[in-house]
């Protein structure tokens, strides 16, 4: 790792509770947006140096270690235990499987916050203020020290709360309202149906969603993707849109390339639809073209001249 590197992270996703408030439903299979809810918090944690999923085993967007807690069903701290045995990084991302507002930009935020300072962990807190610490990075020595404590005093860590674990634990709070928000009922699924439909986030959840099943992760100014479908199909026709668009990624392709290559590639076809609608506006009827008169319209040859209106 250079100096440049941020250091590595790993990242332990809880994803076997009951969802005892969505009538047992496979609430990380549920979808929102298209996607699984697991799908994407991993989407979120994609910078981590290893996820760790702690649930059954099942298809997922990104690849993942899997981890059970013993026995099953034991609680989040036994599920968290379970998830960190499998991390060997200085600093762990801890996250619950229904956050379906986490992005990548808040996991770096938490980071961030955490590696400035001396606390031995970060969490956000939710509308209410109250701590939310599946949506978090800890250090993950005071994580295994509390375990070790808890586990020795307790017999075990089956059944106990999260918050007899982060007690012992040095922590800075970060509000977010939006990415703590998580899915425990049927009511809260619905309000993140419609939140991803909104005018302002509907693009680019379309966006993820379709990156994630075509299994790209490419990172592109959709910005000027839209400008060519705007240009290409005011300046030609309304179907040279999406036809122009998907030349752009094909050739971007055929370069091997990444943004870069789709933004050049845009950039040519961008200059194509805008040389083509000029071409076409010197041609309408009525207008000429260059140096050229309407039909049955002669030059005239000025002040005094034989031209139409002259003597």
């Amino acid at each position: 790792m250079t100096s440049n590197e941020p250091a590595a992270h790993d990242a332990v996703v809880l994803a076997g509770g009951g969802a005892r408030r969505l009538g047992g439903a496979d609430k990380p299979g549920v979808r929102v947006g298209g996607r699984a809810l697991l799908d994407r918090v991993l989407g979120a944690c994609a910078d981590a140096r290893t996820t760790v999923v702690v649930a059954d085993p099942r298809p997922t967007a990104r690849p993942v270690r899997w981890a059970r807690e013993d026995p099953p069903g034991a609680g989040p701290v036994a599920a968290l235990d379970a998830g960190l045995r499998q991390t060997a990084t200085d600093d762990v991302l801890v996250l619950s499987a229904d956050l379906p507002f986490l992005e990548t930009d808040t996991v770096r935020r938490l980071l961030t916050a955490l590696r400035s300072g001396g606390a031995e962990g970060v969490l956000l807190t939710d509308a209410d203020g109250r701590d939310q610490p599946l949506v978090a990075v800890y250090r993950t020595a005071a994580l295994r020290r509390e375990l070790a404590a808890l586990s020795a005093d307790r017999g075990g860590l089956t059944g106990l709360p999260l918050r007899r674990l982060t007690a012992g634990l040095d922590l800075t709070r970060v509000p977010d309202p939006v990415a703590s928000f998580d899915c425990d009922t049927w009511d809260d699924i619905a309000t993140a149906r419609a939140r991803i439909r909104e005018h302002g986030h509907v693009l680019d959840e379309w966006i993820s969603a379709v990156k994630d099943e075509l299994g790209i992760d490419l990172d592109v100014d959709t910005g000027v993707l839209l400008d060519l479908a705007r240009d290409a199909a005011h300046g030609v026709a309304r179907p040279a849109a999406p036809l122009t668009t998907f030349l752009v990624g094909y050739a971007a392709a055929q370069a091997q390339g990444g943004p870069e290559a789709v933004a050049e590639a845009a950039r040519k076809a961008v200059a194509l639809a805008l040389r083509w609608a000029e071409e076409a506006a010197q041609g309408k009827p009525g207008q000429g073209k260059p140096g050229q008169e309407k039909p049955g319209q002669e030059k005239s040859a000025g002040p005094g001249g034989s031209g139409p209106d002259a003597g």
